[in-house]
């Protein structure tokens, strides 16, 4: 059985990611980019579908972690009776192929380490056929289009098609194991003479990248932290950003909602822009601003509201049968059947993001102008139509009131573009539509007998991204629809005080079975407090919600305050983007919670 989702610490390269656990053992990892097969598939299944741990003999050891400051080198102590010995792991930078360094050094006296090897190529699925390298220091595995290569300095013995070693580390004795990946076509990737140089390499680059953090108050570290997660998730050669390196990890322990997130969300756009802008990573910004260019780019009625991390278009959804999922939650998703949804969000996210951009400082083509300006004709088109909504309910269309508040926001943006920059479109038409779609929400969407806008028209549940409406400036925060709403969401949706984005069981998703509390909509409640003055309420859950990181300061996508566990895949991207906003809006007292962002007009309530 997998460790709890906590219990893993990510590595990362800015192409693939992988999760070690606090034992020692990496079971998940997907070559050569975050979307491929995983050749490691421990964390949906057995350790017979795919894992590598190295770690003492001694089952009694004792173990502690930690990421070395700035930095995703990854350090796991081991302590026995016999002595000490420190496991530091790292994804070195894409400099040739996909690679991974293990160290292991001995601290204190000797310790006996036992390493086993179960390569397992596409989920788990496929066992390689392994031979030993001609200087007889590792093995190549070989299955398919899929080659890996472990040079080890310790001999090697294949036992029960595993790949096993027992070996004594002595006080001040290092030991490096390097694995390789590459097309089983071409020659053996090259393996690296000098392991050291190779580690304080991996080391300096990542100081020298989080070493430009901007300050955040007493959150500087946590910034810091969630900046480099938010980094690791980041493809570097196309600039997209994967919600997760992760699939299929439960929003509910044993329960069927389970997804693949290693895409990139167009929903994410904004809101991830102004998290690197306002940590001072302009060139990730851009980096992420000409993604989500390109991958748009075509007919405006064919938007999707994910892509792959190089602007695919093509996720089909699939289960792998022969993997029993996390804790026997089932069914395991690859790719996601999401992808081809309508969700109006998407527009007012994207036209969010590229204004925002542009008030920034990012230069903005006249090519980039014209496609925003065909994707608003195409929404003033459709934004009366019911969509799928921000969350990809399975169960039909509705009018969802946050989708129709972003297609205002799109209009609005459009608007503003034309006002501050001068950019040539048809501004009074866009104005008018503009005031008619607020109008339109204002009238369907809120619901004055409970005194809150509401999920869906005709619908009097919540949903916590109408937390974001003042935020995004639908509203000033002051409004009393406002106020009613934030009320509305603290008496329906919150559970032992953290966000639930909606009630399951009262809001027929298509889905079976109850999730956890979801962490981004609870850093939305903080930065809701926070707009609304209540400062000290404000920080208060913004302090609860970085107790619930791990050891290593990474969160899920969800967490079960119930029992205490992180659920949902992870580490999640959403989830850091939040706390990094909430964090700088925080640390600047009479700052706006969200800088960049337009202040909202004040429109009268219906009476």
């Amino acid at each position: 059985m997998p460790l709890r989702i906590e219990d893993y610490a990510l590595l990362g390269d800015t192409q693939s990611a992988a999760l070690v656990g606090r034992n020692g053992s990496i079971d998940w990892l997907c070559w050569p980019r975050f979307d491929s097969g995983a050749c490691f598939a421990a964390l949906l299944g057995t350790p017979e579908h795919g894992c590598w741990r190295i770690a003492p003999v001694d089952g009694a050891a004792r173990s502690r972690r930690c990421y070395r400051d700035g930095t995703l080198v990854l350090e796991t102590v081991f302590e026995t009776a016999e002595g000490e010995v420190v496991l530091i792991d790292c994804m070195p930078p894409r400099d040739s192929g996909p690679s991974l360094l293990r160290r292991v050094t001995g601290l204190r006296g000797r310790v006996t380490m036992e390493l086993d090897l179960a390569l397992r190529f596409d989920y788990g699925r496929n066992i390689p056929w392994v031979t030993r390298l001609p200087d007889g220091h590792g093995i190549r595995a070989i299955a398919g289009p899929d080659m890996v290569i472990l040079h080890s300095p310790v001999p090697l013995e294949g036992h029960a098609l595993r790949t096993q070693a027992r070996f004594t580390v002595a006080e001040g004795q290092s030991l490096d194991f390097q694995m390789h990946y590459g097309p089983s076509h071409l020659s053996l990737p090259a393996v690296c003479p000098d392991p050291a140089s190779l580690l304080a390499d991996t080391d300096s680059r990542w100081r020298h990248w989080s070493g430009r953090v901007r300050e955040a108050g007493p959150w500087t570290e946590a910034v810091r932290r969630s900046a480099i997660t938010l980094k690791a998730l980041t493809h570097g050669p196309t600039g997209g950003i994967v919600a997760a390196p992760t699939t299929s990890l439960p929003e509910g322990i044993g329960g069927v909602r389970n997804w693949d997130y290693r895409f990139c969300w167009l929903r994410d756009a904004t809101l991830t822009l102004l998290a690197l802008l306002q940590a001072g990573y302009t060139e990730d910004a851009q980096a992420w601003r000409d993604w989500l260019l390109r991958a748009v780019m075509g007919s405006p009625s064919q938007i999707q509201i994910m892509y792959g991390i190089g602007g695919e278009r093509r996720l089909r959804e699939w289960q792998p049968d022969w993997l029993p999922g996390y804790e026997g939650s089932s069914p395991v998703r690859i790719g996601n059947g999401a992808h081809d949804q309508l969700q109006l969000d998407v527009y007012g996210e994207l036209l969010d993001a590229l204004h925002q951009a542009h008030s920034h400082g990012l230069p903005m083509s006249e090519a980039a102008w014209d496609l925003q300006r065909a994707l608003i004709d195409h929404l003033a088109t459709i934004w009366r139509e019911p969509d799928e909504g921000i969350w990809e309910t399975r169960d039909g269309r509705r009018c969802f009131t946050y989708s129709k508040v972003m297609a205002w926001a799109a209009l609005d943006r459009a608007v503003r573009g034309i006002e501050a920059f001068g950019l040539d479109g048809p501004l009074d038409r866009w104005r008018a539509l503009r005031r008619e779609i607020h109008e339109d929400i204002c009238r369907k969407g809120y619901d004055s007998s409970i005194g809150s806008f509401v999920g869906s028209y005709g619908s009097r549940e919540l949903d916590a991204s109408l937390l974001l409406l003042p935020a995004v400036g639908f509203l000033p925060a002051e409004d009393p629809r406002i106020l009613g709403t934030i009320a509305a969401v603290e008496r329906d949706l919150m559970r032992d005080g953290l966000v639930r984005r909606y009630r399951p069981e009262r809001v027929d998703d298509g889905l079976p079975g109850d999730e956890g509390v979801f962490l981004a909509c609870s850093f939305w409640l903080a930065d809701a407090y926070a707009m609304t003055g209540r400062r000290s309420e404000a920080l208060a859950l913004f302090e609860r919600l970085l107790a619930l990181r791990n050891d290593v300061g990474l969160l899920s996508e969800e967490y079960d305050p119930r029992v205490g566990r992180m659920l949902g895949n992870f580490p999640q991207a959403f989830s850091h983007v939040a706390l990094i906003n909430t964090a700088y809006a925080l640390s600047r007292p009479d700052g706006p919670p969200n800088p960049g962002r337009p202040a909202a007009d004040a429109v009268p309530a219906p009476r």
